[in-house]
């Protein structure tokens, strides 16, 4: 399909990232996705401040066996700046929740990686019966009670820290480079820097590290919720342990109170980005547990 008008003039790596973009209409514009492979739908979540190329190894690999279906939310990646929006997670929430009942995925597997979490928990906490399992790393689902991620918020969401994140990308090209575990080459750094040309294509991302506090009654709902609706499903918790904010004794405990069944997979090398640092290890957890 070709470039729809409004979004990023940007054109993946067909080396790197070899899928075909679709575009989506959604209640806010056009939003991208790829939609890979056959079988049971893997609706994979991607987090801040990156987007669906997080995932490229993974649905290389997992394409012959999964259904690979991954968005970009609004602001992120190829999708739409909407004019108006407020990349809240609600809203984010909301759009993608509008593609899954677009494509009408049903039996799924929902992954969700730091904001992918709470968005695919919310997802998949409004619609039970569509899930067959989840897939939550390096992520949580209710309101922070964190010195680290309550800290992390005040500070990026500052005045002079929100302007750094817009005007010079230190999300991307500090934060999240320091972060990763595993040497990017320049080409594959590239696609998380030249997808955010601009002090305004990066609000998704300034919003983001915000949230974490403003959406508090909205990760309160969505903890109750959860309880209710998804305590039977399938889960595979997958914890890069070199993330000191997400990866925590408390995080994880938490998950595993929520879910006593849950299969726990840690990674000692791995930093918050899993996908990056240990995409063959996922790939495996998920064909062991949902193929």
């Amino acid at each position: 399909m070709d470039r729809p008008e409004g979004v990023v003039d940007f054109t993946p790596d067909p080396g790197l990232f070899p899928f075909e973009s679709r575009w989506f209409t959604s209640s806010v514009g056009p939003v991208h996705y790829i939609d890979e492979g056959s079988g049971r739908p893997l609706l994979l979540l991607h987090g801040n401040p990156d987007w669906g190329f997080l995932y490229r190894k993974i649905v290389s690999e997992l394409r012959g066996d999964f259904r690979c279906v991954v968005p970009d939310y609004p602001g992120f990646g190829l999708s739409v700046h909407p004019e108006g929006y407020g990349y809240t997670t609600a809203e984010h929430a909301t759009v993608i929740g509008e593609l899954v009942d677009h494509l009408d995925l049903g039996d799924m597997v929902v992954m969700g990686q730091d904001w992918g979490g709470p968005i695919g928990m919310d997802i998949a906490s409004r619609n039970p019966d569509r899930v067959h399992g989840l897939v939550m790393g390096n992520t949580w689902f209710w309101p922070s009670d964190g010195r680290m991620m309550t800290l992390f918020s005040k500070v990026m969401g500052s005045r002079p820290m929100q302007r750094l994140i817009k005007n010079r990308n230190i999300f991307v090209t500090r934060v999240m480079k320091q972060t990763l575990q595993v040497k990017l080459t320049d080409k594959e750094f590239a696609h998380y820097t030249d997808v955010v040309p601009t002090p305004a294509s990066r609000e998704g991302i300034a919003v983001f590290p915000r949230q974490i506090l403003d959406a508090e009654p909205w990760l309160a709902e969505l903890e109750q919720r959860v309880a209710d609706t998804l305590g039977d499903k399938t889960v595979v918790l997958i914890f890069g342990r070199k993330d000191p904010a997400l990866a925590s004794e408390s995080i994880i405990a938490r998950w595993q109170s929520a879910f006593p069944a849950a299969t726990l997979i840690e990674l000692p090398d791995a930093g918050h980005y899993i996908q990056e640092d240990a995409p063959d290890e996922i790939v495996q957890a998920i064909r062991t547990a949902f193929a």
